[in-house]
């Protein structure tokens, strides 16, 4: 039987990681971001998908694609993550655990940064800690899902 599929998301702008603004984000690229998520989920005996998109409506596809076939989702939506109601919307009608993930700390940002309109629907967040975030997330999903032990 195949591992659970945790989808694993990331929104406009992340395809750029390790270049853009490196003194927020990081040096990490997205691959190696995604990377540290497939290991951490393997731990776990969990499968990760991932797809980057810069389009809100290729985010909202692969939300209402893993309903009823992925196990949960995390994801990173970038500045989608202020503004994207039809993410929210999406995210509302799938049945899993959902976990909202940045890089950096939006509270800690500017103002238009500190409302997420996909907090309402997601399970929890995982902020402000950088590449370790990944890791974290997928952790949370782990425990969500009830498979902390590597099976």
């Amino acid at each position: 039987m195949a591992d659970p599929i945790v989808l694993l998301l990331s929104g406009p702008n992340l395809d750029l990681l390790g270049e853009r603004q490196p003194e927020v984000y990081g040096t990490a690229t997205l691959a190696d971001h995604v990377a540290t998520a497939t290991a951490e989920a393997a731990r776990h005996g969990l499968a990760v998908e991932h797809l980057q998109s810069n389009h809100e409506g290729d985010l909202v596809e692969a939300i209402h694609a893993a309903r009823g076939r992925c196990a949960a989702i995390v994801v990173n939506a970038g500045a989608l993550t202020h503004y994207g109601w039809s993410l929210h919307d999406a995210l509302a009608a799938y049945e899993g655990p959902v976990v909202e993930l940045h890089l950096s700390h939006p509270g800690g940002r500017e103002p238009w940064r500190h409302t997420s309109v996909l907090a309402p629907v997601a399970s929890g967040t995982v902020a402000g800690f950088g590449g370790d975030g990944y890791r974290l997330a997928l952790d949370a999903v782990a425990h969500l899902l009830g498979r902390e032990e590597t099976p």
